[in-house]
């Protein structure tokens, strides 16, 4: 496969990872504050099966299509009022999150074990970016913030942490054997 076929690919693969990301972010759990939505399991999922360029990629590709104005954030929700408004924080802290969970896995290897820990890692520096971004524009003190953007949503993070570990790992594998991931790093340490 020439280097030209390859950058074709991988940009194909980073929209419809950005695609994907928009259709999940429309599952959402409605909350008072801040709704529990599948962007951030498809964010670990962009992250564990493209990797830390790639991944991070994807995002950027999600937030700007959403800036301009189509309705893929949360609650069919889109433009820059969505990007600056409460929730802001979170969406500008996907980026960071795929970074770090592509990176994690990258250095330590593409294993479901090491994947669970990088969507983890990976959970609090979205929940760190959105309750920081909560607490000023909403004028709240940091233990009001914490317990308003943060605490809801350990329990519901880990779990889809996990989720994106295992499925991200699995559909990663499977993509590797078809020889799909040409220009990934594949290294796998270890089947866990």
């Amino acid at each position: 496969m020439t280097a030209s076929n390859n950058k074709l690919r991988m940009m194909i693969v980073t929209a419809l990872f950005a695609a994907i990301i928009g259709i999940l972010a429309q599952v959402t759990i409605p909350l008072p504050l801040v709704p529990i939505t599948g962007q951030t399991l498809a964010i670990g999922l962009a992250a564990t099966i493209l990797g830390a360029r790639y991944g991070t990629l994807s995002i950027l590709v999600y937030l700007a299509i959403g800036a301009a104005g189509m309705p893929v954030f949360a609650q069919m929700s889109g433009g820059l009022g969505s990007l600056f408004g409460p929730t802001g924080g979170y969406l500008f802290g996907f980026i960071p999150t795929a970074f770090v969970i592509g990176y994690y896995l990258e250095k330590m290897g593409f294993t479901i074990r090491n994947a669970v820990v990088a969507n983890i890692l990976g959970m609090f520096v979205a929940l760190g970016f959105g309750t920081v971004w909560l607490k000023i524009f909403a004028e709240l003190s940091w233990a009001g913030a914490f317990m308003g953007g943060f605490a809801p949503f350990i329990l519901v993070g880990v779990i889809k942490a996990v989720l994106a570990a295992w499925i991200g790992i699995s559909v990663r594998n499977r993509l590797a054997s078809a020889k799909l991931l040409h220009g990934l790093e594949t290294r796998n340490h270890s089947s866990l």
